[in-house]
């Protein structure tokens, strides 16, 4: 059983983590059984499974219906779950409402994008026994300030804001931060300042680990890749080559065969 203390762990051993996100319990089956560290139930769910053109339409109860699913099958994997956007900015109440709503589903720890204007939230969330993973540079839910998905910390006074968020959530107690689409320099001198563990998704080689979408690596139905992403398998064209050979058999009577079929 994998746990947040691991992550602590790999940092000190300078052993590189190994992320990936899932959605349901094929997805965690899969990663259940191969050499990935932890999951992440993100809130991109609302993109990769849903269509949704944002993660802005996820929510707390599709979090947790996901997570739930995921859980039965990760097999002892650490499990972290995205709080959606607003969850976390309507007060304490609502806020630790969605946390307990998502632990309960089964994940042991809880993910949430930024720190400016929520610290007191975090670290309640935090001493209330509940592990929280930060996220930095790129926050998909803040993505019509940012005027879509662009590269984050390009200019100096950026790149020092995004470093301060960072000190300060480790300062909050967050047992490791995801630090998203940022120029490779600044990964590597948050990497080198904090004292837990960074986890990096287009923010070059040198965070202490990567994340990539479930769907992306294996090139399954997320159209175009960004450039951070490198595919394992053209799971799409697979996928395709198999349907046809399916339709071709049904439409020439060759599916089902006797073997297949009941007596």
């Amino acid at each position: 059983m994998q746990t947040v203390r691991d992550f602590a762990r790999f940092k000190a051993a300078g052993r590189a983590i190994a992320m990936v996100t899932a959605y349901d319990a094929w997805s965690a089956r899969a990663a259940a059984g191969a050499n990935v560290d932890a999951l992440l139930v993100g809130d991109s769910v609302a993109m990769v499974v849903h269509g949704h053109p944002t993660t802005l339409t996820a929510s707390v109860e599709m979090l947790a219906l996901h997570t739930r699913a995921v859980v039965r099958a990760a097999g002892g994997k650490l499990v972290v779950a995205d709080l959606p956007f607003l969850s976390y900015r309507k007060g304490l109440c609502a806020a630790m409402d969605a946390v307990e709503t998502l632990i309960t589903s089964g994940a042991q720890a809880v993910k949430l994008e930024g720190v400016d204007g929520h610290e007191d939230i975090v670290r309640h969330i935090i001493r209330s026994g509940v592990p929280v993973m930060g996220h930095i540079g790129l926050m998909p839910q803040h993505i019509h300030e940012a005027g879509g998905y662009r590269v984050q910390g390009r200019t100096d006074l950026v790149a020092d804001t995004i470093c301060q968020q960072a000190r300060t959530l480790e300062d909050l107690g967050c047992f490791a931060i995801v630090i998203e689409c940022v120029p490779g320099s600044l990964a590597a001198r948050i990497t080198a300042e904090l004292h837990v563990p960074t986890i990096g998704i287009g923010a070059g080689g040198d965070t202490d680990g990567q994340i990539l979408v479930f769907h992306d690596l294996l090139g399954v139905g997320t159209g175009p890749s960004p450039r951070f992403v490198r595919r394992y398998l053209e799971g799409e064209s697979l996928v395709t080559t198999a349907l046809n050979a399916y339709a071709a058999d049904v439409t020439a009577r060759r599916f089902p065969a006797d073997e297949e079929s009941y007596a």
